[in-house]
């Protein structure tokens, strides 16, 4: 089997299982308990906080543990909008291919009132410093923009971005989920106010996520409960998945530059054989974009029939974001940098990470150009185009 799916979710590392078995088999006091047994677990808990701050560059006070990174997105963008509403603010900045995490909540908050301006992020996935200076008001509560996108893997200019808002006095959240542990990330240098990551994408554990929050900004509860989280989101904590994720996020961070030279090259290897295929074109930007990141259009396909003939080869890969993988739909994303629906319905994402190798790459490339062309070979929309009865929408040479 080739996994390459990366994005939708890692293997579980052997650091993050070995930091999480004391925590079930000797450590397994709840952390809020006062006598000497609870307080391991206690000890536990904020040794993993003070790991987790130490990978952001942030103080370990401003460390929520969440049950991922949707949570997280809901609790920031959420506390800020609310708080913005108090001193009058009711205006929200974010970009059109948000996750779903982000932009339903957007839509959860306009039936409250509020008015979301969604960015235009371009054919290549991005959107610049200067277009977020332009769209901010006097009335501006949050801008939300992403770190780098989950399903073209662009990445945005968020030090530039942080200083625009920074300077403008309105708080910035990125959802960073894609980022961390995958590209460098501090959070007072690029001045990021609050930021959301989840441990399942860097070999950490399912259910399990970070809301970073910058001292000073009062968080809204999502979940109420006991004080667990200094009063900010109630429940006994899950100290094995959050030790595991700090153990995780600490050996990618340390291992960052090495990950990166190796998951860069077999990722230019596997764009630049995808682009021989005819009437083919590559989402997002390509400088500015994951180390593992390919994703591609083919036209004349379904992307679920691509995906499932991969399976059957043995490769695991994905159309784009697996939150909306069963949607017959479109991606939204990919709507948004422009692609037709035609188009956009022929999509495959492929995500690697420093455990997949050459020959899986080169698996991967003797495989989709095949099942291209055979889906292509039984579809009467791809043969009306070869005959001259429809228009390519694709350039037959790569772009």
């Amino acid at each position: 089997m080739v996994y390459a799916d990366n994005a939708a979710t890692t293997k579980m590392s052997r650091t993050a299982v070995a930091a999480m078995l004391p925590c079930m088999e000797e450590t397994w006091g709840n952390a809020s308990s006062l006598y000497g047994f609870g307080q391991k677990a206690k000890e536990a808990l904020e040794a993993a906080r003070a790991k987790v701050a130490a990978c952001l560059g942030a103080s370990p006070g401003g460390i929520y543990f969440t049950s991922g990174g949707s949570e997280a997105d809901n609790q920031a963008i959420i506390s800020a909008a609310h708080l913005g509403a108090k001193k009058g603010k009711k205006h929200i900045i974010s970009t059109a291919f948000e996750h779903h995490a982000v932009l339903h909540t957007l839509k959860k908050l306009e039936q409250e009132g509020f008015e979301v301006e969604l960015l235009d992020v371009h054919e290549n996935g991005r959107v610049s410093a200067g277009e977020v200076s332009a769209a901010i008001r006097g009335d501006t509560a949050l801008v939300t923009i992403m770190y780098a996108n989950n399903e073209i893997g662009s990445v945005q200019p968020i030090a530039e971005i942080g200083a625009v808002c920074r300077e403008r006095k309105v708080l910035f959240h990125t959802d960073a989920v894609q980022a961390a542990g995958h590209l460098p990330i501090d959070v007072q240098k690029q001045n990021i106010d609050m930021l959301s990551l989840s441990g399942h994408k860097f070999h950490g554990p399912k259910g399990v996520g970070v809301l970073y929050a910058r001292t000073g900004i009062p968080l809204e509860n999502l979940i109420e409960g006991g004080a667990q989280e200094r009063g900010k989101r109630g429940g006994t904590e899950n100290v094995p998945a959050i030790v595991g994720m700090a153990a995780a996020l600490e050996e990618a961070c340390a291992h960052m530059d090495e990950n990166m030279a190796k998951v860069q090259a077999l990722r230019d290897k596997l764009i630049g054989g995808l682009r021989r295929i005819p009437h083919s074109v590559l989402n997002g930007d390509e400088k500015h974009r994951l180390p593992g990141n390919v994703s591609f259009c083919f036209e004349g396909i379904e992307g679920e029939s691509l995906l499932l003939l991969l399976d059957d080869k043995g490769i695991c890969a994905s159309s784009g974001s697996a939150c909306t993988s069963g949607s017959l739909d479109p991606s939204h994303v990919l709507l948004a940098i422009g692609r037709p629906h035609e188009v956009a319905h022929g999509s495959l994402r492929l995500s690697l990470s420093e455990e997949n190798t050459e020959a899986e790459v080169e698996e991967i490339l003797r495989a989709v150009p095949e099942v291209v062309e055979y889906l292509r070979g039984i579809s009467p929309l791809w043969k009306d185009k070869v005959i001259g009865k429809r228009e390519f929408l694709l350039p037959e040479s790569y772009r």
